[in-house]
């Protein structure tokens, strides 16, 4: 484990959400972790037929073609459960219209939910993406290692880039890929300005772990107010525009391109078949975060009371 001591702004904030944040998630997702994170193991135990309730994802399409009958994979549970944060610290990620950035957001977020999975032994590692994969922090169960992962991140966000650089997710993913062998839980946390190309890469770590796509975002960039004339800058390629923001028109402008964003990038995570919890600068990370569990649980109980498709119900 690193020895290194963490600055005294990562011991307030990691201090500061275990009295916040932790509690209130303790209480809330205490003994019902399955509802956030997905700690089945890859150890293959058994065959047997197909349930109505089992996951469709573990049928066994060789076995299913030889006996004319739907058969699916049985797994050795594993009680340890290993999460990976893959962060994307570009640019972009240091954009905030309020007291809050992006980048603020993603370290709140990347301290709670590793405390929360350390303090009941589980593993967490990182990897760290700024134009390129720039540090892999293995996995440990620790509050020193979550700290010093703490501190990394806090690191490589205050260093000045040094030429605008295009942030490439499938970059980051593919890394990931190679990196992350045993089976586990993945946060790809982004705001998901990036060269296209990232959705499929994705999606390929999804049929292996369990991936949930985290974005970062912030008000502005739904929505443009009146702010008068103001100079915006593009944090990545520094091209920059002179723009008068009290012109119903440019604003009209600004909504639909950002609404056209929206769905395109709800179009790629549709694709890459992962769940996206959304982080706002301006909104209660812990209240996030319980949604997201909340909408987890009721998708399982879905799929456990018959969601499956029905030609798969048929063969059955």
């Amino acid at each position: 484990m690193s020895r290194t001591v963490s600055p005294p702004y990562a011991e307030r904030m990691l201090r500061r959400l275990e009295w916040s944040v932790l509690r209130r998630l303790d209480g809330v997702l205490m003994g019902d972790y399955g509802s956030l994170l997905r700690g089945a193991g890859v150890d293959l135990t058994d065959l047997r037929e197909y349930q109505l309730h089992d996951d469709v994802r573990h049928l066994d399409w060789n076995v299913t073609a030889r006996m004319q009958t739907p058969f699916v994979r049985v797994f050795t549970e594993d009680r340890e459960m290993a999460a990976w944060f893959l962060l994307d610290l570009s640019a972009s990620v240091s954009f905030g219209s309020g007291v809050r950035r992006k980048r603020d957001v993603l370290a709140e977020f990347v301290a709670a939910l590793a405390r929360l999975l350390t303090r009941h032994g589980n593993r967490v590692g990182a990897l760290l993406y700024g134009g390129g994969v720039e540090q892999i922090i293995a996995p440990r169960a620790s509050r020193q290692h979550v700290l010093s992962l703490l501190h990394a991140i806090v690191r490589r966000a205050d260093q000045p880039e040094a030429k605008p650089r295009t942030t490439r997710l499938a970059d980051l993913l593919h890394a990931a890929a190679n990196v992350v062998q045993r089976r586990c839980t993945l946060f790809v946390v982004s705001d998901f300005f990036s060269e296209p190309g990232w959705d499929k890469p994705l999606a390929q770590l999804a049929t292996r772990h369990d991936a949930v796509a985290v974005r970062l975002l912030d008000p502005l960039e739904r929505e443009m107010p009146d702010l008068g004339v103001l100079t915006l800058c593009d944090a990545e390629s520094g091209e920059q525009l002179l723009a008068d923001t009290r012109d119903p028109g440019f604003r009209r402008r600004f909504a639909a391109a950002a609404l056209r964003r929206e769905a395109e990038l709800s179009a790629a995570l549709a694709r890459a078949g992962v769940d996206t919890l959304e982080l706002s600068t301006d909104d209660d990370l812990t209240d996030a975060i319980i949604r997201f569990a909340d909408l987890r649980k009721r998708r399982a109980r879905l799929a456990a009371g018959g969601g499956v498709p029905a030609h798969l119900r048929k063969m059955a």
